[in-house]
């Protein structure tokens, strides 16, 4: 056994399982399953050329060294990005716990309860902050949620507006640069006019459907916004505001000046800047607005008992749904990162944060007053954390940095600094010196910090926030890390058992990936500090690319997209910049196949194309006449086929390479959605089937963890004549050298998570990549063996063999009144996640259960799952009061005094053996979808309803 194989801890099935589940698909070898599976004509002729594997170890070593590389300077950049203070007790039970960060969207929510009160934690803390009244789970950084504004405005302007083609949207000058770049992304392909000006001169002319705001503007001042969103709504304007969150613990909420969308960053709620992400976003709204709000909504229901609840609401909202007629192609929320901003808010609460708040302006107002005592000039008359200061910039940087600071230099003859949490006195003085040391004057030491607010009394907050009982009793460690616990034992996560979710690859989040993610070198870096600063960032980042653009047989790579729905848009705006370069403004056709993911003709339409469908076989491949007809019919227009490979029914298409040239040969690109990648690396790639540019999931093949919902990372590879064009940034050169403009806020998207994936493939190299994805086609199969006879497979390749995943068909079980959801409950009475629910077929599941599952674990699910194909058998249509229909069952249940089931306690709890070893209890009942949109609750309860239950 070769201890130091990274391999060897990664891949499930032992040597000797291999043996037994060989005989049990009746092939002599891997090789044989791989050729049966896999078309020859696309099969790799050579292996990957990647370094040799490093052992856990090694890795650990390398890293070190690299982040050695990266100079962490005191940084006062600001620009939505601040250090923050992450209190330990979060950081050893969240952001370190794989309780946490390995469990997946909690679509299931009778075990995903301590994900979603959480959550309901977090959307209460936004909508009290924001002053708003309701908010959702999250959105991927600000820039993303307040473009996500802008077409949210747009989706539902007025009948008339919609009639006279109202399509102008004012931004303010003082907003964010990067955020502008993104609302140019997205603005584009809608044919959203941006009007870029100074909102104190703004004229509201009834061309405007919309305008947004920065609160505190990019220069530090905060302005009474008030009078603008009067007039505004006079005008039929709605207002987006874009607000920091700390800020908001001071100032006037938006929602007290009448504001309709609010966004922003929880970054400086305890998040590592990490060199640009992952963080969390928020987005908060008006309850008129909910069916319109893009992202997820946690809201309070009950279950069969009447017990409350919750569980994530109003998904008809979702694209996968709404497919083509979706107003987002978000399908993700950054749900680790909320969960932490929100615990943040938890562990402080209102007086806490009213504290730190407090603290960073008086630090803020203290520093100005001795820069003026100096002799320099501040500009901003009302702020709260950022002053500007007038003095030859290149002078003050050369200094600067001789001392390991960095400020933001907007022009060459202004300073700007924003400070944060983090600031200490010593901090302060180091500045001081800076200044005086460019004027050559004597350094007048701070001692002490003023108590005077540069808040004008018009603009202070004079509202209650945060006054549920939860934000107001768990200040101590003790009592915040039982809390926690409390939360994670109610959640079925990858540390208790195998998820078999097709399409989402829940595989192994390896420890040795996850380490680097804790350590400051590698968190403290921010986003828009000068590249020299970020060597060792450098140096994975650009080597990550070049891995990514490996296994893909492509190009190019970006790393920029923070989400597969991101990668999907920015691939698609990129094929749309290659056809504008040739003069083909008129490609705007997107064939997309019946079976794709709801995120395809959403993204599409977004990226401003008409979605054009094509049929699927009855075996669940491509029709390839039916596309080769539509491929013809719009050859003049035609500007990019989606498609997604294996197939989204689990199958290699031998006609893959067919279609690929197909859509070229009538002058369309071929966009290959990355989502099941995991059947490709090192067998084959989206290079050698055609492909120009797909995007990869690197929270699914690449290792990254779910983190319940988020974070995800989408990156984008390309074939030679798409590099040109990949995403740029404003502030920091990335991209090709014909750009697009961002596709979200950093330069490298959510750098910090991909170190994760650059450890999964530096330990695994070619070899192990290559295993990897041959054992997630080994255990599949496998699978699909032990539950022949029981269950049908819906669709097979040519040689009856599954890809890494298959969809079981439960729909014949309607006739014992059985429905696809009850299997999924039943399941987790026997300890397991249910696969994937009717995606991307009605009435069944869909199973992947990846590399890293060993045999032991694959037989207990499928000894689960023929269990209860018996108890399917058992049931009868005409008597619901069975074991399916009750399932989960819950602790209460089996321990209540009354029994009145047909069946017994132990058939309910106990029906193999295997589970009383390790028993998992839901924590509620089936839950009741419907009479939770009825009654939409998406925040905590108010603090008398404590009171009343206490009373």
């Amino acid at each position: 056994m070769k201890t130091d194989s990274f391999k060897l801890r990664h891949i499930g099935p032992s040597t000797k399982d291999l043996c037994d589940m060989l005989n049990t698909i009746k092939v002599n070898s891997i090789e044989q399953l791989i050729n049966e599976t896999v078309p020859d004509d696309i099969l790799l002729k050579k292996p990957l050329n990647l370094d040799f594997a490093m052992s856990e170890q090694e890795y650990s070593s390398h890293m070190q060294k690299l982040s050695s590389k990266n100079n962490v300077y005191k940084t006062y950049i600001g620009l939505g990005y601040h250090e923050a203070c992450l209190p330990a007790v979060i950081q050893r039970n969240i952001l370190e716990n794989p309780g946490w960060y390995t469990a997946y969207t909690p679509y299931q929510a009778e075990i995903a309860q301590g994900r979603l009160e959480a959550l309901l934690n977090y959307q209460t803390m936004i909508c009290d902050l924001t002053g708003m009244e309701l908010a959702n789970a999250s959105l991927l950084d600000e820039s993303t949620a307040a473009s996500e504004a802008m077409t949210m405005l747009f989706a539902i302007r007025s009948r008339d507006q919609k009639k006279n083609n109202t399509n102008k949207f004012f931004v303010s000058e003082e907003i964010l640069p990067q955020t502008l770049s993104l609302l140019k992304t997205r603005a584009i392909p809608l044919d959203i006019e941006l009007v870029v000006g100074d909102h104190q001169h703004f004229d509201f002319s009834k061309e405007f459907y919309g305008a947004i705001l920065q609160y505190p503007g990019i220069s530090g001042q905060v302005y009474d916004y008030a009078d603008f969103v009067k007039k505004a709504h006079q005008a039929e304007i709605k207002v987006a505001v874009a607000a920091d969150i700390l800020s908001l613990v001071s100032l006037k909420s938006p929602g007290s000046f009448d504001a309709d969308v609010v966004v922003g960053t929880t970054q400086r709620f305890g998040i590592p800047l990490g060199y640009g992400g992952p963080h969390a976003a928020f987005f908060a709204t008006r309850e008129e607005y909910k069916r319109n709000i893009p992202g997820r909504i946690i809201g309070v229901t009950q279950d069969l008992n009447g017990n409350r609840a919750l569980r994530m609401a109003l998904q008809t909202r979702e694209q996968h749904i709404k497919r083509d007629k979706a107003t987002s192609n978000i399908c993700t929320a950054q749900v680790l990162l909320a969960v932490m901003a929100g615990m943040y808010s938890v562990y402080h609460g209102p007086k806490g944060l009213t504290y730190i708040a407090s603290k960073v302006n008086s630090y803020t107002v203290t520093l100005s007053d001795a820069l003026i005592d100096l002799g320099f000039e501040q500009l901003n008359a009302t702020y709260f954390d950022t002053i500007r200061i007038k003095a030859d910039a290149n002078k003050i940087k050369e200094i600067a940095e001789k001392h390991e600071v960095n400020f933001y230099y907007p022009n060459p003859k202004t300073i700007s600094i924003s400070l944060n949490e983090a600031t200490t006195v010593e901090d302060l003085n180091t500045i001081i010196t800076i200044f005086a040391e460019a004027t050559q004057k004597k350094v007048p030491f701070i001692k002490e910090i003023t108590t005077t607010s540069s808040i004008t009394e018009n603009l202070k907050r004079k509202t209650e926030f945060l006054t549920n009982e939860v934000f107001n009793t768990y200040h101590s460690e003790t009592e915040l890390m039982r809390y926690i616990k409390k939360l994670e034992r109610k959640d079925l996560s990858l540390n208790h058992s195998m998820i078999p979710l097709g399409s989402c690859t829940m595989k192994l989040n390896a420890a040795s990936e996850m380490l680097p993610l804790s350590d400051p070198q590698w968190g403290n870096i921010h986003p828009f500090v000068p590249i020299a600063q970020a060597e060792g960032y450098q140096k994975v980042l650009k080597k990550l690319e070049d891995q990514l653009t490996e296994i893909t047989g492509f190009a190019g790579t970006s790393l920029q997209p923070n989400s597969g729905a991101q990668g999907e848009f920015a691939g698609l705006m990129v094929i749309r910049a290659y056809h504008e370069s040739r003069g083909d403004h008129h490609r705007n056709i997107c064939l997309i196949p019946s079976s794709a993911h709801g995120t395809n003709p959403a993204s599409a339409i977004m990226a401003g194309m008409k979605v054009v469908v094509t049929k699927a076989t009855e075996e669940g491949n491509i029709d390839v006449e039916d596309l080769r007809e539509k491929a013809l019919k719009h050859k003049d227009n035609l500007a990019a086929l989606m498609v997604t490979y294996p197939s989204t029914h689990g199958v290699y298409e031998s006609a893959i390479k067919e279609i690929t040239k197909i859509i070229h040969d009538n002058g369309g690109q071929v966009y290959m959605d990355g989502a099941n990648m995991n059947a490709q690396v090192g067998l084959t790639n989206p290079g050698v089937i055609g492909a120009d540019v797909c995007h990869l999931n690197l929270h699914k093949t690449f290792a990254i963890p779910h983190g319940g919902g988020g974070p995800g990372v989408g990156p984008i590879c390309v074939a030679k004549q798409l590099v040109p064009f990949l995403p740029g940034n404003p502030i920091i050169t990335t991209g090709g050298n014909q750009a697009i403009t961002a596709i979200s806020a950093a330069p490298w998207g959510s750098a910090l998570a991909c170190l994760i994936s650059y450890g999964y493939i530096t330990m695994l190299g070619t070899n192990g990549l290559k295993e990897a994805t041959q054992y997630a086609i080994l255990n599949a199969n496998y699978i699909k063996e032990r539950l022949n006879g029981h269950y049908n497979v819906l669709y097979e390749g040519e040689r009856g063999r599954a890809a890494h995943e298959m969809i079981i068909d439960c729909r014949p079980f309607k006739s014992n009144g059985i429905e696809v959801t009850d299997i999924a409950k039943r399941l987790m009475d026997y300890g397991f996640h249910a696969p994937t629910v009717s995606f991307p077929v009605a009435g069944t599941i869909m199973i992947e259960p990846t590399e890293s599952e060993s045999k032991a674990e694959l037989d207990r699910f499928c000894d689960a799952l023929i269990s209860i194909r018996q108890e399917i058998a058992d049931a009868n249509a005409d008597n619901p009061n069975n074991v399916m229909k009750n399932a989960p069952h819950t602790l209460a249940m089996l321990t209540n005094d009354n029994w009145d089931f047909p069946y017994s306690r132990e058939q309910a709890a106990y029906p193999l053996s295997y589970i009383a070893d390790n028993k998992f209890w839901p924590s509620v009942r089936r839950v009741d979808d419907a009479y939770g949109d009825r009654n939409l609750i998406c925040t905590c309860a108010p603090i008398e309803e404590y009171m009343e239950n206490n009373a």
